[in-house]
């Protein structure tokens, strides 16, 4: 990594005669800055100046081939400091607001002079000087500034009443200054340094003190000031080589009263102590806003009390950025794709979460309820004889990114199927005002729990609708991981029959099997990519049957046909050719098909590309190609089986994906690598034919016309 270094960069510190202020003052210096090095010369207690401090360490600083200058004023007076550096360097880009002093008694011994002086000099001297620099930093763009608080701010300290105060307050400050500044590129963060200096040579242990050199905090500070870093309105613990970032934190609390009428008694407040104490989830805000927020969604919840009941029931679906982060590794995402980043990183400017990660909710509500599926029926369930046969999944409300989910569930109907019955549970999530958010219904199918006299067919079951009879539109494989259902499992459904081999055996399998909502995630995942371009806000819906098992490690194939905004789709194993996901549609809101999409299908056929030019060229040319007439149907094969058509309705300046229209005047069978080579010229037609690469069957003549439309795209 190269040096961080601050060439060109102007640096003022205050209380810079020694200690920390000092240090500071030297490495800027060795890094390339300009520093002011300010210091009244006074005592730990503000009593007495001189100029010999400053003078000391520009010296110093100068005889290390540095650039410095001196500064005697008082911190209040700040616009005299800044006047220092613009009148030497003509800028001031850095300001660390160093200078402190003491005047330690117990509280009930404390003068106003004590608590004057101490807050004059902290709070009111950084003010001083951050206000008279701050217009200039807003105006170059640039600015970073330090306030300097202490442990005995954060945690309070025996005698130092008016210290603590003044350092806790330095917080609040420097949070509104990079609040204020932010926009203009002016960043202000906190150092709660532990370091030996003068205001604690006295105070703490010898061996101790020797550890705490301010040399192992100026580092930390320098960071912070440098162009690079992005922190803003943080406070960063630093002592003897360690640093770290403090925080806020709150509890989720207790709402005391559960409708607008309600009063708040000093008894529920009793009563909910140990909830408002509870700090196991405590979170922190990142602003007065968000606190705002918080407490507006709390309040809110007075409108819907059965939603406020339900917290502590095991419906209520908790998750972070963490889990949803897991759960798209789970089916598949990865940083070999660039646009899937959003899916894994949280700080991403576009960080989603993957719609089908909405299942989860429902599969843990069905799990923890105490729904009797066997009284239903008259007849007892085998549990481990229960499969997830289908799954609907709508998008109602906008999706979070993380908080809680309340599922209301309900066995809507059981249908009797002769070898088993069929349950369909439906599940909807609300948040904690009481917004519908999804929609899942789920079908499970008990084998052997049939024959019991009910209806076969239902009438509240979402339907699963057949794929189109065409070749598919557009195909997208993904060969999964042997670990995928190892790592799947982590986002919730820990059955042993995805890891245990001797449970898989049990059960009728020769391996360990993967579950079905992950080949659903990985197949949604794909329609995703190919319709949206990963815009995860055009989701509506997705309905799926699970036909078939996978085993982790087999390559899935989604193969996918467009009609309008619906994308049916079919999921394959290769391997084995079986279909195991059918009668699957996703509906979407738009589409948006990035352009990858409809020039390479998933198996990489070079044809397509062919084809999106030609489609661009009779666009430009219409009645060229209206001159050659005919339709034209190409059958694209690779590795001996056809994987794609295209049709050329030359007589309607038409070219586009799929059968034709009406019936072809011509139909030609080639392969992809060959469809190429003819476009480039490297194959010639006759030859093509006569070795029987290229196929024809209909008007052979007319077939000839089509040379110099392929021909005019050699340079393709």
């Amino acid at each position: 990594m190269a040096d961080l270094r601050f060439d060109g960069k102007v640096v003022i510190v205050t209380g810079a005669g020694a200690g920390l202020g000092r240090t500071y003052a030297l490495l800027f210096a060795s890094r390339g800055a300009k520093v002011v090095v300010n210091d009244l010369g006074g005592g730990r207690h503000g009593d007495g100046s001189s100029s010999k401090a400053a003078d000391d360490v520009v010296e110093e600083i100068r005889r290390n081939g540095g650039t410095a200058v001196a500064d005697y004023n008082s911190v209040i007076d700040g616009e005299k400091l800044i006047k220092t550096a613009l009148d030497n360097f003509g800028r001031v880009d850095i300001l660390i607001n160093n200078a402190g002093i003491l005047r330690d008694k117990s509280l009930v011994k404390l003068t106003d002079q004590d608590w004057d002086l101490v807050h004059q000099v902290h709070l009111k001297g950084s003010f001083k000087t951050t206000q008279a620099a701050f217009p200039i930093m807003k105006k170059q763009n640039f600015g970073r500034i330090i306030m300097t608080s202490s442990n005995s701010g954060l945690y309070g300290n025996f005698g130092q009443a008016n210290y603590s105060a003044a350092k806790m307050a330095l917080i609040g400050l420097a949070k509104t200054v990079g609040i204020e500044g932010a926009r203009n590129n002016v960043y202000c963060n906190v150092i709660v340094p532990t370091a030996a200096s003068r205001l604690t040579e006295d105070i703490l242990p010898p061996e101790v003190f020797n550890e705490l050199k301010p040399e192992f905090i100026a580092p930390v500070v320098a960071y912070l000031c440098h162009d690079s870093c992005q922190e803003n309105g943080s406070v960063v613990e630093s002592a003897g080589g360690w640093a770290g970032k403090v925080t806020l934190v709150r509890s989720n609390g207790a709402l005391l009263r559960s409708s607008i009428q309600d009063g708040v008694t000093v008894e529920k407040v009793a009563q909910n102590w140990d909830r408002i104490t509870d700090m196991d989830k405590a979170g922190t805000f990142g602003a007065i806003q968000e606190v705002t927020g918080a407490l507006i969604e709390n309040l809110e919840g007075l409108k819907t009390s059965d939603v406020s009941q339900a917290q502590d029931s095991p419906d209520v679906f908790d998750f972070t950025n963490r889990d949803t982060i897991l759960y798209a590794l789970g089916v598949g995402a990865s940083l070999a794709n660039n646009n899937e980043l959003k899916y894994l990183y949280e700080s991403h400017e576009e960080f989603s979460v993957l719609p089908t990660f909405f299942i989860l909710p429902s599969l843990q509500a069905v799990f923890s309820s105490d729904i009797n599926m066997g009284a239903a029926i008259g007849k007892t369930i085998d549990l481990s004889q229960v499969l997830h046969g289908e799954q609907y999944l709508e998008v109602v409300g906008e999706l979070p990114m993380d908080g809680q989910l309340f599922q209301k569930l309900e066995l809507v109907e059981v249908l009797d199927k002769g070898s088993g019955a069929a349950m369909i549970i439906n599940v909807d999530s609300f948040d904690k005002n009481n917004n519908l958010i999804v929609k899942n219904q789920l079908v499970s199918f008990a084998v052997g729990a049939g024959k019991f006299g009910g209806p076969r067919q239902g009438t509240k079951t979402i339907p699963c609708l057949n794929k189109p009879s065409r070749t598919p539109d557009l195909s997208i494989t993904h060969k999964t991981s042997i670990d995928q259902a190892a790592l799947y499992r982590l986002s919730g459904d820990r059955n042993p029959l995805h890891i245990d081999p001797n449970m898989a055996v049990m059960a009728g399998f020769e391996t360990p099997i993967l579950h079905g909502l992950c080949s659903l995630g990985i197949s949604v995942r794909s329609v995703l990519s190919a319709f949206t371009g990963h815009d995860t806000s055009l989701f509506k819906a997705v309905k799926a049957r699970f036909s078939k098992p996978v085993v982790p490690g087999q390559t899935l194939r989604v193969d996918m046909w467009r009609d309008g905004n619906r994308i049916h789709f079919e999921t394959v194993v290769v391997e084995t050719n079986q279909a195991v996901i059918t009668g699957a549609y996703v509906d979407l809101k738009s589409i948006k098909m990035p352009p990858q999409a409809n020039k390479l299908s998933a198996e990489g056929l070079k044809s397509d590309a062919i084809f999106e030019f030609i489609i661009d060229q009779v666009k430009a040319d219409a009645s060229k190609a209206k001159s050659i007439g005919g339709v034209f149907l190409y059958k694209i094969t690779k590795n001996g089986k056809e994987v794609k058509q295209w049709t050329m309705d030359l007589k309607n300046a038409k070219v586009y994906q799929g059968t034709p229209e009406s019936k072809p005047n011509t139909t030609l069978t080639v392969s992809d690598e060959d469809f190429l080579l003819l476009a480039e010229g490297k194959l010639q037609p006759q030859q093509a034919f006569m070795k029987g690469k290229l196929k024809i069957t209909g008007n052979i003549m007319m077939a000839q016309k089509l040379a110099p439309l392929l021909k005019a795209n050699a340079k393709l």
